[in-house]
């Protein structure tokens, strides 16, 4: 396997720096947040990965970012979604895993959606040396552009990587494949003299209580988090974390979800005790089926609480949900809150990247 591409990279102290991940092909969500930011010719850019994957944008996303780049400062870390299409065209992938990946993805697969541009089908790994060879060939800058990326980046005092690294020192001798792909990284314990500025792990898995999209900031570990769901979760959003600029200063985000904005008219109380079911804890007993919501007890926990029935799934091991909550927002009349969904027990919304339920009115 290969080995970390670190690569060294000096940071002008009189600009502001921006670092962004886990765009996963979603343009929109892009473009928004660099409006909202007010991102510039001033500004510095770094993409931490994952540009590619798990939506139908991928490619336009990638050919956005590379005319990006020609007029802007941006700096580039290879994510382990943008190494698929690379392992696919190396071989690096068994045919049959590579085969179940492309079916289940189809073209929010990066290299199914070229290998179909070329003209070439993939339903059969028969297919994947002709696909192989049609996308060298159609698609050359934009598999240099992905090939060119380091696997770290290294300040003084920063380290961006897609996923995690175990230590600082001796980083060429780490597995790069590992660096992307370093799931729960968190929870690994590790504490830092650089800050590790990470993506791949959506925040929101961290947190069993509170469903949370916000950058996750721990100063006495010297960690930083920022993965903020984009295309994955249904409330997921795009977060430009903000590197300080001075002494003293703290890091700063902006975050773009889409989502419209309404005006709370009544004061709420958060509740005690929420409950967040994410991914890898999202198996549901269903005790009562219903039309827009549907009774669940969580099997880990044994909790009772209702979701909505849309959100519920079958797969290989039973039941599951797609992320929900019972949680209920702390909203003081004339807040403005960011609208997942209105439903006819009030409104899933998000506030300062926390999601909840609100009960009182919107307008």
């Amino acid at each position: 396997m290969a080995n970390a591409v670190v690569r060294p990279l000096a940071l002008p102290k009189d600009r502001r720096v921006l670092v962004i991940s886990d765009i996963h092909g979603n343009l929109p969500f892009l473009q928004g947040l660099l409006k909202k930011v007010g991102f510039s010719g001033d500004d510095v850019l770094i993409v931490l990965g994952d540009i590619l994957e798990k939506s139908t944008g991928g490619l336009e996303t990638l050919r956005y970012l590379m005319d990006l780049r020609k007029r802007y400062t941006i700096h580039f870390v290879q994510g382990n979604c943008d190494d698929v299409t690379l392992g696919f065209l190396s071989g690096a992938w068994p045919d049959e895993i590579a085969a179940k990946y492309g079916a289940f993805w189809g073209e929010k697969c990066a290299w199914v959606s070229m290998a179909h541009q070329a003209g070439i089908d993939v339903s059969s790994p028969k297919d994947f040396a002709a696909a192989r060879q049609a996308i060298e060939k159609r698609f050359p800058e934009e598999l240099a552009f992905l090939r060119a990326m380091p696997t770290i980046l290294l300040h003084d005092d920063y380290l961006f990587v897609h996923g995690g690294v175990p230590r600082e020192d001796g980083l060429e001798q780490l597995v790069a494949r590992q660096c992307m792909k370093n799931d729960d990284f968190l929870s690994q314990g590790r504490n830092f003299r650089r800050w590790v500025v990470v993506g791949h792990w959506p925040v929101t898995l961290y947190r069993p209580d509170i469903p949370s999209a916000k950058p996750l900031i721990l100063p006495q570990r010297h960690i930083a988090s920022i993965d903020g769901g984009c295309s994955l979760k249904a409330d997921g959003q795009l977060n430009a974390l903000i590197l300080p600029q001075g002494p003293g200063e703290d890091f700063a985000y902006v975050a773009y979800d889409g989502f419209p904005v309404m005006t709370a008219q009544d004061d709420q109380a958060p509740s005690a005790d929420p409950l967040n079911i994410r991914w890898g804890h999202s198996e549901v007993e269903v005790l009562e089926l219903g039309e827009e919501f549907s009774r669940c007890r969580h099997r880990e926990t044994g909790r009772e609480l209702d979701i909505l029935t849309d959100y519920l799934r079958q797969g290989p091991q039973g039941t599951y949900c797609l992320d929900s909550t019972d949680y209920l927002l702390p909203v003081k009349a004339g807040e403005r809150l960011a609208i997942v969904r209105r439903t006819s027990r009030g409104a899933l919304a998000k506030k300062d990247g926390a999601t909840g339920w609100y009960r009182g009115e919107l307008k």
